[in-house]
């Protein structure tokens, strides 16, 4: 499959879920955010790997416990949005996005040496 249609199924992916996390963020994430950041698709469109952001950084351990508690339910969800657009809806597999935290320890490590 042609990387253009996979990097158009990932955007359309990341973009429905990001909708659904937002309609939904009081009922499925007792008030706190959750950002999607990057959506993976294999080749094959069998599994899709999402990454997720937290906020407040602290809560992302708890916020992965609760959507994989409710993974089932998320695809189900992105299936009823994408109908019109997806025959088959990927496996999705969420990772924790930690890029941020990664670029502002960075940031801190090379503040610390200038000083």
């Amino acid at each position: 499959m042609s990387s253009v249609r996979l990097e158009k199924i990932s955007a359309l992916i990341r973009k429905e879920l990001s909708l659904l996390f937002q309609k939904n963020m009081k009922v499925m994430f007792d008030g706190f955010m959750v950002t999607v950041t990057h959506a993976r698709v294999a080749p094959d469109l069998s599994m899709c790997k999402i990454y997720l952001s937290f906020f407040p950084a602290g809560s992302a351990n708890r916020g992965m416990e609760l959507v994989e508690d409710q993974k089932s339910k998320i695809r189900k969800m992105l299936g009823d949005q994408t109908a019109s657009q997806l025959r088959r809806i990927p496996e999705l597999v969420f990772h924790v996005d930690d890029s941020l935290d990664y670029s502002d320890e960075i940031e801190r490590l090379l503040g610390k040496k200038k000083s």
